[in-house]
């Protein structure tokens, strides 16, 4: 924390411009040492034109403008320069080397938002929103990303960080003055309601949680059915390519065929599965058996009919597996039916889906919803949240069979440190080093 730190902020390749930053109680030092003009009585925000020399040389190296930020209003809340040169790898790289020759240091992955986190400028949440934003692959990604940047986890969990709190306080004022209160009607008047409130208030949070982890991860969508129903000719439908091979021939696809759509900011990731049947094939016979666990692991699974057959026993078996889960039931080849079905038809075959699409559409729905709602925004916030409502559920559990105070408390302060931890403001080091590795040099 105390070295200058420098990275190469912007893509390493040829562009119209590249920035170089720096970071620390020597970066203005450091840049004024390579730099044309004084950069040691330069205001705070402001950009400054000329050339970045070598110090030993004096030769004159690029044409730059160095913008100047003084901390503590900062990213890092530390002295930030930014020297933006012209955009060629080699020239970026020359200038690199100036500032690390000076006195800096090159930056570890993530350095700069892990400064910024430590140095009190945001929270845990806040530094995975960044990531986030720079990962995003759509305009939803980007809306759920923006509002954590803005702190809506810590406006989330700050209300639920009070109620711990206030359950912890009316438990020491009994610890410490027994006196002060009887225990049995503090419990059961004040804590245990306001404990169950509370896990309440946490599954609740969990449900909408669920809907941004669909929105932000997609759903895992398995397309099954019996060979030559048309389960390749819809996945090429959805997709508008020609991703899997289509044939009269049963049994054409035998492994998995993947891609993903994006359906009004819901990512479908996409797997054509081999026909399910009875068959002496032994490459078909595994590619049935990853169908089968494609159909386990799926979040949604689209059940392919044959629209101008009746349904037989090897259909029932499909419905049977697909009943556990979220399905839709789709019947092909609708331009071989006299009578139209109840249900989903479609023509895969000549790209006639407007029913299937529309289902989709109103299967997702909801979650589309709560992308302007301060959310929970990956597994390990999740599962924070979890170990924080298992604790209250203990805590609540202890006081039904009537344990002390005391007791209960310990299980209480569990749920509060989990919380806090969310934040980052109870943390461990291990988990730091793995979080802030995901980014780039320069972030």
């Amino acid at each position: 924390m105390k070295d200058t730190i420098v990275a190469i902020a912007t893509a390493f390749q040829e562009g119209a411009i590249s920035i170089i930053r720096l970071s620390g109680d020597q970066a203005l030092l450091i840049a004024d040492s390579l730099f044309s003009k004084d950069l040691m009585h330069a205001k705070s925000h402001t950009i400054t034109y000329g050339y970045i020399k070598d110090p030993l040389t004096q030769e004159l190296v690029d044409e730059v403008l160095v913008s100047v930020f003084l901390a503590p209003k900062t990213f890092t809340r530390e002295n930030i320069v930014e020297i933006h040169c012209h955009g060629g790898t080699f020239i970026t790289k020359k200038v690199l080397r100036l500032c690390l020759a000076n006195g800096a240091r090159l930056a570890e992955k993530g350095e700069f938002t892990r400064r910024a986190f430590l140095n009190g400028r945001i929270d845990l949440t806040q530094a995975e929103a960044i990531h986030d934003m720079i990962m995003a692959q759509n305009d939803v990604h980007t809306k759920m990303a923006m509002q954590g940047i803005k702190g809506s986890v810590r406006r989330l969990l700050e209300p639920l960080i009070q109620d711990v709190l206030d359950i912890i306080a009316n438990i020491e004022v009994n610890i410490d003055y027994p006196e002060y209160d009887d225990v049995v009607q503090l419990t059961n008047t004040m804590i245990l309601p306001t404990a169950k409130q509370w896990v309440e208030k946490i599954d609740a949070i969990l449900q909408q949680a669920e809907s941004g982890k669909v929105l932000k991860e997609g759903i895992k969508t398995a397309i099954v059915g019996k060979p030559n129903v048309g389960k390749s000719s819809l996945l090429n439908a959805l997709l508008e390519e020609e991703k899997a091979i289509v044939s009269d021939v049963e049994g054409t696809t035998r492994d998995l065929v993947e891609g993903s759509i994006v359906l009004h900011g819901i990512t479908l990731h996409l797997i054509d599965t081999a026909g399910i049947r009875d068959t002496e094939d032994k490459v078909e016979k595994i590619g049935i058996q990853r169908s089968r666990k494609a159909i386990e692991e799926a979040q949604l699974v689209i059940v392919v009919l044959d629209g101008s057959k009746h349904l037989d026993e090897q259909d029932e078996e499909l419905l049977a597996l697909a009943k556990e889960k979220t399905h839709l039931i789709v019947y092909n080849k609708a331009d071989l039916v006299q009578k139209k079905r109840d249900g989903i038809s479609v023509c895969a075959k000549h790209g006639e889906i407007d029913g299937l699409m529309q289902a989709l559409q109103e299967l997702y729905a909801s979650h589309k919803l709560v992308v302007d709602t301060p959310l929970l925004a990956n597994e390990r916030q999740i599962a924070l949240i979890l170990r924080a409502k298992k604790a209250m559920q203990q805590a609540i559990e202890a006081m039904h069979q009537g344990f002390e105070l005391d007791l209960v408390e310990i299980d209480i302060q569990d749920a509060y440190m989990s919380l806090k931890e969310i934040l980052g403001e109870a943390h461990r080091e291990d988990l730091l080093d793995t979080l802030f590795t995901n980014f780039c040099l320069g972030k």
